[in-house]
C-alpha cells in the first residue's frame, strides 16, 4: 500500500514528533499485565456468561468443562489472556470454596451478599481452573482473609501433590494431579465497610501475615497479592509492609474511572483524559510502595497489580433499572428526559452498557501508563479489568452467541502486536488545557471531582519485539482532527524506515458500539505495509494505532 491516508480520513492539520531511543531499554513489561477479571454471581461474568447450562452454544459433554460456553471460551483462547482473577470481588468476602466442589447436584445454594442474588455454586474451584487451562490463562485465585485454616485447606486441595484426604477429593472430583495455581489474592477491598471481614490496617497486616506465612508452607512458590488501596495510602500501606510485606509478591490497587455520557449524551474528551488520573495514580501509589519497603528493611518492594481497573458508564439511579439486550447491549426502556447541564441527583453504574470508541481510547492510554512504569522498583507487573465476560466486559455473551467488544480488540492489539521490551520514547505535539476527571471520585455534592492537567492528543509507548522489530503504539486523542507523525528513531531521522506495517483501531462514529448484528463495527484494520509521506504517517482521530518497524 502506498501513501498513508486512511480512506476519507481529513487530512491531517497537526504534527507530532516522536523521537525514539532504541539502545537504551528501559526494561521489560510483564506478560501478566494483561491479565482479566471474572467475579462469580456479577451480571453474567459466569452464569450467563462463561458458564451456561443448558444453552446449544455450550459444551455437552460430560466433565469439568460441561456447561461452559464454546464460544465465549474460543474468543477468550483467541486473546492468549494473561493471568485470570476469580472468584472476585466483592464475592470473595463470603465465599467459601468447599461450597463449589464434588457433584455439582449436591452443591448449596446460597444467598449471595455481595450483590443480592443466589449463588448456585455450580460453577466452582475445579470448573474455573479447568476453564483457565482449556483457556491458555494462569488462573488467580483470591481468598477472603478471614479463616487461615480455609486459605490453607484451598491451596492444599489446589497444589499439594501428597496424598491427602484433600488430594483424594480432588481426584474424585476430576483431577488427580495438583492444579498448580500460582497467584493467589489475600483478600479483597479489606479497607472498606462494604467487605464482610472489615477491618483497620493493623488487623489486616496482621491477619496477611499469618494467611501468607501457612499458606507458603503448604506451597512456597506461591505469588501472593495483599491488599492496597486508592486512598489514605500511608496509613494502610507501612503496617502491611512493616508485618507481611516481606511475605507480599504484589499489592493491589482499584481504579475506576466514570462516564457520563447515557445522559450527557458526549463526554468523550473526559473519558480519554482519564489515563493521565490513572497514571498519576499508579505513579505516586508506586513510589510510596518504594519508600515504605526501604524504611521497614525489604530487600525489594512488592509490585503493583492492577487487578481491578475499569470505565465505569454511570446514569441516573432513578432511571428503570437496565436489562441486557439481546443484540449485546441494553435493552429497550421508557427514560424520563434529562438534559445535559441537568444534575441527575444519586447515580449508579449501568453494567450493561456497551464499550464505545471512547473507551478503547482510554484503555490503551492505560496500558502506556503501565509500560511506562518497567523502570521502576515497584512496576505494575500484572493488570486485570472488571470484567472479562459481560457486566463492562472485553467479551459480551447473549443467549444468540457472543462478540468482541469495542475494547477486546485493545487487547489482542496490544498482547499481539507490541513488544515487551519498552523503549525510551518522547512526544512533542499538541495539547490541550483541561479539568480532569479523577475517576469514579466524587465530592460531597455528589459531583465528580477533577483537576487541571495537560492533555496531550497523541500518547506513544515504544516497544521492542522478541523478533528485534520496533512496535510504536500511538494513541491519537483528538476526538475530530487526524495527526501527522514525525517518528525519529535513535535521533537520526535518516535511519527511521521508509514504510511500516501499520494496524489501527477506531471507527467513524465516537460512539460506536459492536453488537451481535454488526460485530465488526468497532475493529482492528490491517492497512499492510505503509510507506511515509515526507516522512510522516498520518493517524486517525479517536485512533489506537500499532506501526511496526
Amino acid at each position: 500500500m502506498t501513501g498513508t491516508e486512511i480512506p476519507d480520513m481529513p487530512v491531517p492539520a497537526r504534527e507530532a514528533l516522536v523521537t525514539i531511543d532504541t539502545r537504551h531499554p528501559e526494561g521489560r513489561i510483564d506478560d501478566d499485565v494483561y491479565g482479566h477479571f471474572l467475579e462469580s454471581a456479577f451480571f453474567g461474568n459466569i452464569e450467563g456468561g462463561v458458564f451456561d447450562e443448558g444453552s446449544p452454544l455450550s459444551v455437552g459433554d460430560p466433565g469439568l468443562l460441561q456447561g461452559v460456553r464454546a464460544d465465549v471460551l474460543e474468543l477468550c483462547r483467541e486473546l492468549a489472556p494473561g493471568p485470570i482473577r476469580w472468584p472476585g470481588g466483592n464475592f470473595t468476602s463470603a465465599y467459601h470454596w468447599e461450597d463449589g466442589v464434588g457433584p455439582r447436584d449436591a452443591r448449596p445454594r446460597r444467598l449471595e451478599l455481595a450483590w443480592g442474588g443466589l449463588e448456585s455454586n455450580r460453577f466452582g474451584t475445579d470448573e474455573f481452573l479447568a476453564w483457565c487451562e482449556a483457556v491458555g490463562a494462569e488462573p488467580y485465585l483470591v481468598h477472603s482473609c478471614r479463616d487461615v485454616d480455609e486459605a490453607v485447606r484451598w491451596v492444599e486441595y489446589t497444589n499439594a501433590a501428597q496424598e491427602t484426604a484433600l488430594t483424594r477429593r480432588r481426584a474424585r472430583n476430576g483431577r488427580a494431579e495438583p492444579w498448580k495455581v500460582k497467584y493467589w489474592g489475600v483478600g479483597n477491598e479489606v479497607y472498606g465497610p462494604w467487605q464482610m471481614g472489615h477491618r483497620p490496617a493493623e488487623e489486616y497486616a496482621a491477619a496477611a501475615r499469618e494467611h501468607a506465612r501457612f499458606m507458603r508452607l503448604v506451597d512456597p512458590d506461591l505469588r501472593l497479592i495483599g491488599v492496597g488501596i486508592p486512598w489514605q495510602q500511608e496509613q494502610w500501606t507501612r503496617p502491611l509492609m512493616r508485618q507481611a510485606g516481606h511475605l507480599l509478591d504484589y499489592l493491589s490497587l482499584h481504579l475506576y474511572g466514570a462516564s457520563t455520557h447515557l445522559w450527557t449524551g458526549d463526554d468523550y474528551d473526559d473519558v480519554v483524559a482519564q489515563s493521565l488520573y490513572f497514571e498519576r495514580e499508579i505513579q505516586s501509589y508506586s513510589q510510596l510502595v518504594t519508600a515504605l519497603a526501604a524504611e521497614v528493611g525489604l530487600d525489594r518492594p512488592p509490585a503493583l497489580a492492577l487487578d481491578e481497573w475499569n470505565m465505569r458508564h454511570l446514569e441516573p439511579a432513578a432511571w428503570p433499572d437496565p436489562l441486557p439486550g439481546d443484540d449485546g447491549g441494553i435493552a429497550p426502556r421508557e427514560l424520563p428526559g434529562v438534559t445535559p447541564a441537568d444534575r441527575p441527583g444519586p447515580v449508579r453504574v449501568n453494567r450493561w452498557s456497551p464499550r464505545t470508541v471512547g473507551d478503547l481510547v482510554f484503555y490503551a492510554g492505560v496500558f502506556h501508563a503501565i509500560h511506562r512504569t518497567v523502570g521502576l522498583p515497584a512496576p505494575v507487573s500484572m493488570a486485570n479489568p472488571v470484567n472479562l465476560v459481560n457486566a463492562n466486559g472485553v467479551i459480551v455473551a447473549r443467549p444468540g452467541g457472543a462478540l468482541r467488544s469495542a475494547i477486546y480488540h485493545v487487547w489482542h492489539l496490544y498482547r499481539h502486536h507490541t513488544g515487551p521490551t519498552v523503549l525510551p520514547s518522547r512526544v512533542d505535539g499538541p495539547a490541550r488545557s483541561a479539568s480532569v476527571r479523577l475517576g469514579d471520585n466524587r465530592g460531597p455534592d455528589g459531583r465528580l471531582l477533577t483537576a487541571p492537567m495537560t492533555v496531550p492528543y497523541v500518547d506513544v509507548s515504544a516497544t521492542r519485539a522478541d523478533d528485534g522489530s520496533v512496535r510504536v503504539a500511538v494513541v491519537n486523542r483528538h476526538r475530530d482532527e487526524s495527526v501527522r507523525l514525525r517518528i525519529v528513531l535513535d535521533g537520526a531521522a535518516g535511519d527511521t524506515p521508509a514504510s511500516a506495517r501499520v494496524r489501527t483501531l477506531g471507527a467513524g462514529d465516537l460512539h460506536a458500539v459492536n453488537t451481535l448484528g454488526a460485530p465488526d463495527t468497532v475493529a482492528v484494520r490491517d492497512l499492510g505495509q505503509v510507506e511515509a509521506s515526507d516522512g510522516t504517517w498520518a493517524v486517525g482521530p479517536h485512533s489506537v494505532t500499532v506501526l511496526a518497524f
